[in-house]
């Protein structure tokens, strides 16, 4: 149903850890995609996804990161440690870069467990769908929006296909507006002739090894509307000082305290998460926690929402 897309920095791998047991529970399918030469954090994520009977897809050629000239190491994983463990699904990422052969033989090498094909901005659909022939219907497709249309997704109209879309803005901290529509795909995925959709959470697509000076600090929580048709929009907790990049505790505090005025207005629409209780636990305490820790909260939040979404409908 849900699958959210992760790549596979510190805190992404520890949202992931952290929120397994949900993820499980509500049939929620992360897709990681390592960016990071050390793997520790990766493999204890996905041992937490194991232990809790959870699923999950491993991307094997990463597009950005340390693992783009070589993914050696990341077939090393799979060999020596995820063998047997076939909720750990081999993920191979369709870019412009990849040609029909190369995935054609990336499909074979890991034919013994289940592959999920991730399109990326790959242009040949209709010689891929072609080549896996009868093998067609035993492959997830995984499309990124921005490079999918219709056309290339109708290609493959008999197997489990995702939309993956990106709900998030990406624009400096002090440009958020305090709140604007993220996505209705959780909502319409089935009207798109999909079996499940995805999203790059509160992050986005874009990627970076880091980001420059924060300016502003911004929190970004998202919420579900059922006032408008259950669409899914952001606030944007944004703290008041935004010249200099200094004073980051500070700033956190304005943009937290931002957070709690809202969470404590009537019919704010914002889930009471675990996460939630923890920005409310930082604000009393007067603690920042680093930026980093903040962007976490903020995912498990999101996960916590679309799971609290879906348990609702499905007990009307």
């Amino acid at each position: 149903m849900y699958y959210p897309y992760f790549r596979g920095k510190q805190n992404e791998l520890i949202t992931v850890r952290e929120s397994a047991a949900l993820l499980a529970h509500s049939n929620f399918i992360p897709i990681i995609e390592p960016v990071k030469e050390a793997l520790g954090g990766l493999k204890r994520a996905l041992d937490a996804v194991i232990e809790c009977d959870g699923n999950a897809i491993l991307v094997i050629n990463p597009n950005y990161g340390d693992h783009t000239v070589d993914a050696n190491a990341i077939e090393k994983l799979f060999s020596d440690e995820l063998n047997d463990q076939h909720n750990i699904a081999t993920g191979i990422l369709l870019t412009d870069q990849v040609t029909v052969n190369e995935a054609y033989d990336m499909c074979e090498a890991h034919k013994t467990r289940p592959v999920t094909l991730i399109h990326a901005g790959f242009a040949e659909a209709r010689d891929l769908a072609d080549n896996l022939g009868t093998h067609l219907t035993n492959v997830k497709h995984v499309f990124f929006e921005e490079y999918c249309g219709k056309l290339y997704q109708k290609h493959f109209k008999d197997a489990t296909r995702i939309l993956l879309r990106d709900g998030f803005e990406r624009r400096t901290n002090r440009k958020h507006p305090p709140v604007e529509f993220f996505s209705d795909l959780h909502a319409t995925y089935d009207d798109e002739g999909m079996d499940g959709y995805g999203d790059f959470l509160i992050v986005g697509d874009d990627y970076s090894e880091s980001g420059g000076p924060a300016y502003a600090i911004a929190i970004h929580l998202t919420f579900i509307d059922p006032d408008k048709d259950d669409a899914m929009y952001v606030h944007h907790f944004i703290s008041d000082r935004q010249d200099t990049p200094t004073d980051p505790a500070g700033k956190f505090a304005e943009a937290v305290s931002k957070l709690v005025a809202k969470i404590e207005e009537p019919n704010n629409h914002i889930l009471h998460s675990t996460a939630i209780e923890e920005f409310i636990d930082l604000h009393n305490r007067g603690h920042y926690p680093g930026l980093g820790y903040v962007k976490k909260l903020s995912m498990k939040h999101h996960i916590e929402t679309f799971a609290d979404f879906f348990s609702k409908q499905s007990n009307g």
